[in-house]
């Protein structure tokens, strides 16, 4: 679900970013969505991972994860030490794709595994404790 949010909101600033005309505007929406993906990485990190590290070690798929994960950080982070409008663009540009590239994978690979090794019960309070953690952002 989550990650059908985040698709939306890459949509409309993949529309929007182009016409941007300041490096301050395009640093700030970098901001809001490494705020938004920290929240959601930290979900995924101590929920449903942490929970499930010897499955998903033994698939080879942990470590793809956090070099995923990675690489997402480094690309805001960069937006955020760009010098330049393009250059933020682009860094941006990036993130969000390798957002997208993450979010698939998670898809097509990892839940599948997440839902034939958990109950549905289980998977139901993993989803339960989720709602009940406030986002990164509503913290700050």
């Amino acid at each position: 679900m989550e990650h059908r949010v985040f698709c939306g909101v890459f949509d409309q600033i993949e529309r929007t970013a182009p016409g941007l005309r300041s490096l301050k505007e395009v640093k700030l929406l970098g901001q809001l969505i490494e705020g938004m993906l920290d929240a959601h990485a930290d979900t995924e990190n101590n929920l449903a991972y942490a929970a499930l590290d010897h499955v998903l070690e033994d698939h080879q798929h942990l470590d793809r994860l956090h070099q995923d994960h990675h690489e997402i950080d480094t690309h805001f982070q960069l937006v955020q030490e760009a010098r330049s409008l393009t250059e933020a663009q682009h860094l941006l540009k990036k993130g969000i794709s390798a957002s997208r590239r993450h979010f698939q994978f998670e898809e097509r690979d990892v839940f599948p595994l997440l839902n034939s090794a958990l109950k549905s019960e289980t998977l139901h309070k993993l989803g339960a404790a989720r709602m009940e953690r406030p986002l990164a952002m509503a913290d700050a």
